[in-house]
């Protein structure tokens, strides 16, 4: 029987990757996800497993890399500024082709911004904001429930395919308390890790192993060319773009108005969506779960006549730019951003009443 617990998005987060057989997490205190590094700092050495506090979210995401690079199941998580600190790191390591789980608990900014919530990271989150054009897999939770579970799926996807993997997350799921369900997630098996540095009397054929973050700039056997490791890298973002494209669609099949939402605008969306339904307005709601590779085909196959669209972040706007690719010419695209919060401090929030006052509008014209 799986075991019941009433705990934070950030907890559920530390659990998630302890099923996930994480053995490593190193991190700096920001808010507003310090309750995950605190977890893992008291309970990690507990269980046997390395928690290492870093001097800032530079040296996180570079002791990351280096465990990674052993074969190492390990993350780190961050917020706002520092996220920003780890883009060289996260380039390094798509070029390394080294897997691992980054979890970005999203901050008001640019800069310092607020320590409170908003959705303002999903375009360096998605498109990559370190040198070159590597792509990670974004994967947004929506409740406390897929915190945990979206961690071993991350994990499974990060050595899949010896890549970074983002659990884009923000404040409020973080700090909200719900009911959590612990249990084991199954997967398909996974190859070994024989490319791990671990010297060479740990593999079978007696040689040593090597991670550069030069490939195809520095020759390797597998790499000789510098297009021949951006060949490899293209065919791996394909493979991902065609194979793991997650979303969830309700009421969409008859809606005349779609709402398109990530995490916690997804919950308020939903909210809103069921109240215009029981006023009699047709609206249904596609979430993306992830904002990379992104569900731009599950879009289009729902543009018809007479079909709009409305896209909700707390944001000025990132998420609904891919959606008006999706969409191009074929319908209206509508926004609501954080300009909608109810009041005009960092606390604010876009609640599904507002939301609702402007589906009513779209659906008045």
């Amino acid at each position: 029987m799986a075991d019941r617990l009433f705990v934070q998005g950030n907890e559920a987060v530390a659990w998630g990757a302890v099923s996930a057989g994480c053995e490593a997490f190193f991190g700096y205190p920001i808010t507003p996800q310090n309750e995950i590094t605190e977890w893992f700092a008291r309970e990690f050495p507990r269980m046997g497993r390395v928690f290492l506090q870093s001097q800032s979210e530079t040296g996180s995401i570079n002791m990351l890399h280096g465990a990674a690079a052993c074969g190492v199941r390990a993350m780190t998580s961050t917020s706002g500024p520092g996220w920003g600190l780890m883009q060289e790191g996260m380039s390094n390591l798509a070029n390394a082709e080294l897997p691992c789980v980054v979890v970005l608990v999203q901050r008001g900014g640019p800069g310092a911004g607020t320590t409170r919530h908003a959705q303002m990271d999903y375009a360096s989150a998605t498109h990559g904001g370190g040198a070159g054009g590597y792509r990670n897999i974004v994967l947004a939770p929506a409740s406390v429930q897929e915190l945990h579970d979206f961690m071993p799926l991350a994990f499974h996807l990060a050595d899949k395919y010896r890549n970074p993997v983002v659990v884009l997350s923000d404040a409020i799921l973080g700090q909200m308390a719900e009911p959590l369900e612990r249990k084991q997630l199954e997967f398909e098996p996974l190859p070994p890790k024989d490319w791990a540095v671990l010297g060479k009397a740990h593999h079978a054929d007696g040689k040593r192993r090597g991670i550069s973050i030069g490939q195809g700039f520095i020759p390797n056997p597998d790499f000789p060319t510098y297009l021949s490791f951006i060949d490899h890298l293209d065919k791996k973002t394909k493979q991902m773009r065609q194979d793991e494209v997650r979303f969830e669609a309700l009421n969409v099949e008859s809606a005349r108005l779609i709402l398109v939402a990530y995490g916690s605008m997804a919950r308020a969306c939903q909210g809103a969506m069921e109240m215009a339904r029981a006023e009699g307005l047709d609206v249904g709601m596609l979430r993306p779960i992830t904002l990379w590779p992104f569900p731009s085909q599950a879009i289009r196959r729902n543009i018809r006549e007479g079909v709009q669209f409305l896209v909700v972040e707390d944001s000025l706007g990132q998420m609904v730019e891919d959606v008006e690719t999706a969409v191009g010419e074929r319908a209206p695209v509508h926004f609501l951003g954080m300009l909608a919060r109810h009041e005009p401090r960092e606390m604010g929030m876009i609640f599904p009443d507002r939301i609702l006052e402007k589906i009513k509008e779209i659906c008045r014209k």
